[in-house]
């Protein structure tokens, strides 16, 4: 991430906590947006993006599924947090020219764990979006992105 800054830390108990603050990258956003093509500038600067409490922040979905949609087309959902969320999110990106995943010791996409928070920056002929995750990062660059929220697919997440 350029701007969202993320760090973990332990506490007493040995337990990692995680400081998350998108304060930096919602500043920059104003100017960033320009740059950004019309689904990627429209899913970056949603208010509800970054709202942590609220039903429409990436923050606490779970990766669930890819699929080639064409040629240069991936589509990704992400499961819903049913303590946060009432509605899984589909980001279908076209013209990708990068799609990289950083998860250690697996291959699976549900294995990068919940999004801790993403960023959406401009990128020459088009934007990335870059997605921290819990153990992992996942980074596509493409030439714009739709992002649909829809009807949660199954019942309760609750462990």
């Amino acid at each position: 991430m350029k701007y969202v800054e993320i760090s973990e830390g332990a506490t007493g108990e040995g337990a990692a906590v995680v400081s998350i603050d998108p304060g930096p990258y919602l500043a920059r956003l104003p100017e960033l947006a320009d740059g950004l093509p019309p689904g990627a500038r429209a899913f970056a600067t949603d208010p509800r993006h970054y709202e942590f409490g609220g039903r429409r922040c990436v923050k606490d979905l779970r990766p669930l599924a890819m699929r080639r949609t064409a040629t240069a087309g991936i589509e990704l959902r992400f499961r819903h947090n049913c303590h946060k969320h009432d509605e899984d999110l589909i980001v279908r990106y076209t013209g990708v020219s990068r799609f990289q995943t950083d998860i250690l010791g697996a291959c699976d996409l549900t294995s990068l764990g919940e999004v801790i928070l993403d960023e959406i920056l401009p990128h020459p002929g088009g934007c990335t979006h870059e997605l921290a995750c819990r153990p992992g990062t996942l980074v596509v660059a493409c030439t714009d992105l739709v992002a649909e929220w829809v009807p949660a697919t199954d019942g309760d997440d609750r462990p």
